[in-house]
């Protein structure tokens, strides 16, 4: 570490695992904090150091319940009256990001709120990963560091050696994620058109290219239901596909998801670990770390360094 202001890493109760990894990889002790919870559930955060002139980073996804949040506010709040340098959200997922416009009205636009909160509770910066939206990233007034989790699935999907394979995206919307993986392996892409009746129920799908005889690797931001990537994987199966895997950043997996994928033809599921989730319950689940990824990204903000090099696609 070349700047001479320390810094100090804290966590959130539910990402404790990855944050312990992160301070691994930066070679420095974890933070200690408490979080007293009360008998009505309210809780109070507190530093059990000090951290006056400090750079703090805070790490915390914001994944249901809402505690998380919470934590996460109660902290940043904590940090900045207690006299810290500065205050960076580390938020390897950022939670309620599907909801970043008005598609129907008298609705809110929770991410915009989320990131209005953050903003007033006093962080001076945000690190996350794959936000669903990328203009997310302008809701903030402060700078956003905005890393993909394809800077530990490349490396993997290329250990596989998949003879015939093709990238695809289980809906239009993800069109843009997965021409680029198509572009970095030169391979084909293919899309998936659906047909929602309700959120979280996918009425009709349609696929747009050739599968037949094709390792399919198919591109998400999230897994939430598993219902839109287990329908694809097996609409490509029935269309003659030899194999199909699913690489998706963030492991939401609610409801019938494990359910889904294990009755499904999908032979694998990756996923990074920006979500805690436990893969006994899913035999077909891998999980790859993305805290050397944060790691290096907190070391070069430390170091005002630029962090371009670390996106491969």
């Amino acid at each position: 570490m070349c700047n001479s202001t320390p810094i100090k890493i804290f966590s959130g109760t539910k990402s404790r695992y990855i944050t312990e990894e992160i301070a691994q990889n930066l070679n420095i002790p974890l933070g200690q904090m408490n979080i007293q919870r009360f008998s009505d559930g309210e809780f109070e955060v507190y530093f059990e150091e000090t951290v006056r002139g400090r750079e703090v980073y805070l790490v915390q996804s914001t994944f249901p319940n809402c505690d998380n949040l919470m934590e996460l506010l109660l902290m940043v709040d904590a940090a900045r009256r207690a006299s810290a340098k500065t205050v960076v959200a580390v938020v390897p997922y950022f939670g309620w990001a599907r909801q970043d416009r008005k598609d129907k009205p008298r609705v809110s636009i929770a991410s915009k709120l989320v990131a209005d909160l953050l903003s007033t509770a006093g962080i001076d910066r945000l690190i996350t990963m794959d936000l669903h939206a990328d203009q997310i990233q302008g809701f903030f007034n402060v700078p956003v560091d905005h890393l993909y989790a394809t800077a530990v699935f490349i490396p993997y999907i290329k250990s596989l050696k998949l003879k015939n394979m093709v990238i695809a995206s289980p809906d239009v919307g993800g069109a843009k994620r997965a021409n680029s993986f198509a572009k970095y392996f030169n391979t084909p892409l293919v899309l998936c058109h659906k047909q929602r009746e309700k959120a979280n129920v996918v009425e009709k799908m349609t696929i747009i290219g050739d599968v037949k005889d094709k390792d399919v690797v198919l591109l998400d931001d999230m897994i939430d239901t598993a219902g839109t990537i287990s329908k694809a994987a097996d609409l490509m199966k029935e269309n003659g596909a030899r194999s199909i895997r699913a690489c998706a950043s963030h492991a939401v997996m609610s409801g019938n998801a494990v359910q889904n994928i294990n009755e499904s033809a999908l032979e694998e599921v990756i996923f990074s670990n920006s979500i805690p989730f436990d893969k006994s319950r899913c035999p077909k689940a891998t999980i790859l770390s993305v805290a050397p990824l944060f790691a290096d990204t907190i070391r070069r903000v430390h170091n005002n360094e630029s962090i371009s090099s670390q996106y491969l696609i």
